[in-house]
C-alpha cells in the first residue's frame, strides 16, 4: 500500500478521510492491552519456539499468569468482600448472643447487651451497600479488563498467523474459539473471583469462628467437611470428558454452518435443500446428546452433594443439640454452630457444583491456546522496513510443496529475473503452480528451497506487513464486504482524494454500472457484493488495487468473471496501470497477454518456455499448443485437450 505522496495530488480541497465500516471504526480509548503472556510459557514467545505442554500444565500456566497479573487486584477485591460480606458471618454471632442472653439472663444489664448486639448488628447490615458497590466495580473492572484483553489477544494472534493456517483451521472452529471459548474463559475466571475464593473465604471465616467459640464442636467439622471434597474427585472425570466432548461436537457444528452459509447458492441451485437440512439435522443431533451428556453429568453430580450436604446438617444439628442438652454449649450457640455448620456446608458445596464449569473453562483455555501457541505465525519483529521498494523480483532456485504432500513440488527450481516495471504473465493449464508463484511473491508461502528477492534483498528478510504495503492483488475471486462501493475501494486508505477515486474508477470501468445505482458510489453492497454481478464485483476489487499505486501489481485471473466488452475496457484500463510497477498477470485467456514483456509457462511446477507473445507463437512450442487450445469453442476439445486447459 502506498502512501498519500506516492499518489498524485489533484486538489488538496476535494481530499477525503474515509469513513470506515463499523467493525473498523476507530475508538478513542486506551488500547486494550495484550494479554497474550497468559497463554504463553517463554517471556519472549513471539520470537522464540514455544515448546509443547500438556493441557493440564497449559491450564495452570494460564490461571498461574492471570494471578500474578492481578496479584494486587485481586488481594483488594478480597479485602473488599470480607469487609461487606461481615453481616453474613455476625449475624449468627449476634443471634446467639441474644439468645443466650434471653434465655439465661444474669443482672439488669440484659437489655444494654441486646442493644449493643442490635446497634451492631444494624452498622454491619447497612456498611454492605457501600462496601459491596466498590467490591463489584473492583473486580468487574478487572474481569471485563481481562475478557477484553484476552480477546484482543486472539485476534491479534489470528492476525499475524500465516494463510496456510487460517487454510486448514476452518472458519466456524475458529469462530467458535473467539466466541464459545473465550465466553467460556470468561464464565471460569468470574466464577474463580465471584464465588469460589470468597467461598474459600467463608469456610475459613467460619471455621475459625467455630474453633474460637468451641473446640469440640470445631473438630466435629473438621471430621464431616471432608466428606463433601470427595465427591469432586469422584466426579472430575466423567465431568471433563462430557465438556471437552461437547466442545468439541459445538466446533465442529459451527464448521458445519459456516460451509452450508456459503453454499446456500449452490444447495438451492441443485434443489439440495433437504439434503443439506438432512446433515445439518444429523450435526445437530449429536450435539443435543452430547450436551445431554453433559447435563446428566451435572445433574448426578448436583443430586448427590445435595443429600451429601442434607445428611450432614442434620449430623451436626443433632450432636449440638446433644452438647446443649449436656449443659455443654448454651442453647444460642446451638444456633450459632448450627449456622457455621450450615454456611461451611454450602461454602463446600457451592465450590462442588462449581467444579463442572471450572473444568469447562479450563478445557475452553486449552482450546484458545491451541490457537494462541501455535508457531505458523509470520515473525515481523525487527524484520527490513523499507521507506518503498522498487519492484524487482528474483527468484533463484525457489521450489515449494504442501506440508500435507511432501513428496510432490507445486513450484520446482524456479528462475526468474524481474526488473522493476516489467510486466510478467504466468500461464499454464490447471495445476501448473500459477497462483502458487503468485503467493509465493506476496509472501504467503515461504520458499522450501531457494529465495526470492526483492530488490536484491531477501524476502525472508522484510517485514512483511510493512512489504505488503507496496503491493494490490486483485484474486480470482473478488473478496467484497458489507458495506457501500467506497468502502470497499477505499479499504485501509488513510486519505485520499475525490479525483483519485474517481480515476480509479474510470480505470476499472465503474461508471458502465454506478450511474443505475440508486447512490451511486455509495450504494450498499450487501454482504459479500450479494446486490452485484460477477463483473461489477471485480471491477471493484480491480479499483480497489489501483487507488493504492502499487509497486507490485499482481493479477490472478482478474478478468476471469467479465464478459467480453467489459473485458475490453478493464484490459485497457489495466494497460494503462501497469506503466511503471512490476506486474504479474495470472491469465486463462491467452489472448488478454498479448502486450506483457513476458510470457513465463509453467508445466507441473516448472517453467518451460519464457519469451514474448510473438517469440513464443513463433516457436510453436507449450504456449503454441495452449493458445490452440483456448480459441477452440468447448464443445468442440477432445477429453484429453479439456485436460490440458
Amino acid at each position: 500500500m502506498s502512501t498519500e505522496k506516492d499518489i498524485p495530488q489533484k486538489n488538496e480541497k476535494t481530499e477525503h478521510k474515509p469513513k470506515p465500516v463499523k467493525a473498523e471504526t476507530p475508538i478513542k480509548r486506551k488500547r486494550i492491552p495484550d494479554y497474550e503472556h497468559l497463554f504463553v510459557t517463554d517471556e519472549n514467545a513471539k520470537e522464540k519456539e514455544v515448546p509443547k505442554k500438556r493441557k493440564k500444565e497449559e491450564s495452570s500456566w494460564f490461571l498461574k499468569s492471570f494471578f500474578k497479573n492481578n496479584f494486587w487486584s485481586i488481594l483488594l477485591s478480597m479485602l473488599l468482600y470480607v469487609i461487606k460480606a461481615l453481616p453474613v458471618w455476625g449475624i449468627p454471632i449476634i443471634t446467639s448472643n441474644i439468645i443466650n442472653i434471653a434465655t439465661n439472663p444474669v443482672d439488669e444489664n440484659t437489655t444494654t447487651a441486646i442493644v449493643i448486639n442490635a446497634v451492631v448488628l444494624v452498622a454491619m447490615a447497612l456498611e454492605n451497600y457501600p462496601m459491596h458497590r466498590i467490591y463489584a466495580h473492583v473486580t468487574n473492572t478487572m474481569l471485563r479488563n481481562t475478557s477484553m484483553g484476552i480477546k484482543g489477544a486472539l485476534i491479534r494472534k489470528l492476525q499475524t498467523l500465516s494463510i496456510s493456517y487460517h487454510n486448514e483451521m476452518e472458519s466456524g472452529a475458529i469462530q467458535s474459539k473467539f466466541l464459545k471459548d473465550t465466553e467460556s474463559v470468561d464464565l471460569m475466571l468470574r466464577t474463580m473471583l465471584i464465588n469460589v475464593i470468597p467461598n474459600i473465604i467463608g469456610v475459613i471465616i467460619a471455621f475459625g469462628i467455630a474453633v474460637v467459640k468451641g473446640g469440640t464442636v470445631s473438630l466435629f467439622f473438621l471430621a464431616l467437611i471432608p466428606l463433601n471434597v470427595v465427591l469432586p474427585y469422584l466426579f472430575r472425570k466423567k465431568v471433563k470428558a462430557s465438556f471437552k466432548n461437547y466442545r468439541k461436537e459445538s466446533e465442529y457444528m459451527s464448521a458445519k454452518m459456516t460451509n452450508m452459509l456459503s453454499m446456500l447458492a449452490v444447495t438451492k441451485a441443485h434443489g439440495l435443500e433437504e439434503h443439506e437440512i438432512h446433515n445439518i439435522d444429523a450435526t445437530l443431533t449429536e450435539v443435543r446428546e452430547k450436551g445431554l451428556l453433559v447435563d446428566r453429568v451435572q445433574a448426578n453430580f448436583g443430586s448427590v452433594a445435595w443429600i451429601i450436604n442434607q445428611l450432614l446438617n442434620g449430623a451436626c444439628l443433632i450432636f449440638c443439640a446433644v452438647l446443649a442438652i449436656n449443659k455443654i454449649i448454651g442453647v444460642g450457640d446451638v444456633v450459632l454452630y448450627q449456622s457455621l455448620f450450615v454456611s461451611i456446608s454450602n461454602y463446600i458445596s457451592g465450590l462442588v457444583n462449581l467444579m463442572p464449569q471450572i473444568h469447562q473453562g479450563l478445557d475452553a483455555v486449552a482450546s484458545v491456546t491451541e490457537v494462541m501457541r501455535s508457531e505458523d505465525v509470520e515473525m515481523n519483529a525487527g524484520k527490513y522496513v523499507g521507506a518503498g521498494i522498487e519492484g524487482n523480483v528474483s527468484f533463484k532456485n525457489v521450489s515449494y510443496r504442501y506440508p500435507s504432500n511432501s513428496s510432490k513440488y507445486v513450484v520446482h527450481n524456479f528462475n526468474l529475473e524481474v526488473k522493476a516495471g516489467e510486466c510478467i504473465a504466468v500461464v499454464g493449464s490447471s495445476g501448473s503452480g500459477k497462483s502458487t508463484l503468485m503467493n509465493l511473491i506476496i509472501g504467503f508461502m515461504k520458499p522450501v528451497e531457494g529465495e526470492i528477492d526483492i530488490d536484491g534483498r531477501p524476502l525472508n528478510d522484510y517485514n512483511l506487513s510493512e512489504y505488503r504495503h507496496n503491493l494490490s492483488v486483485v484474486p480470482q475471486n473478488s473478496l467484497l464486504f458489507s458495506g457501500t462501493i467506497r468502502d470497499n475501494i477505499v479499504y485501509g486508505l488513510p486519505k485520499y482524494t475525490e479525483e483519485q477515486l474517481q480515476e480509479v474508477i474510470e480505470k476499472a470501468n465503474l461508471n458502465e454500472f454506478l450511474q443505475e445505482l440508486p447512490n451511486g458510489i455509495d450504494t450498499h453492497i450487501g454482504e459479500g457484493g450479494a446486490k452485484l454481478s460477477g463483473g461489477q464485483k471485480q471491477r471493484i476489487t480491480i479499483a480497489r488495487a489501483l487507488i493504492r499505486n502499487p509497486k507490485i501489481l499482481i493479477l490472478d485471473e482478474a478478468t476471469s468473471a467479465l464478459d467480453n466488452v467489459s473485458e475490453y475496457h478493464v484490459q485497457q484500463a489495466i494497460s494503462s496501470s501497469i506503466q511503471g510497477r512490476t506486474t504479474f498477470i495470472v491469465a486463462h485467456r491467452l489472448s488478454t497477454i498479448r502486450d506483457a514483456d513476458r510470457i513465463v509457462v509453467l508445466d507441473n511446477g516448472e517453467m518451460v518456455e519464457t519469451g514474448s507473445y510473438e517469440e513464443l507463437m513463433a516457436k510453436k512450442g507449450k504456449f503454441y499448443e495452449l493458445k490452440k487450445l483456448s480459441d477452440i469453442v468447448p464443445t468442440e476439445l477432445t477429453e484429453e485437450q479439456a485436460k490440458q486447459l
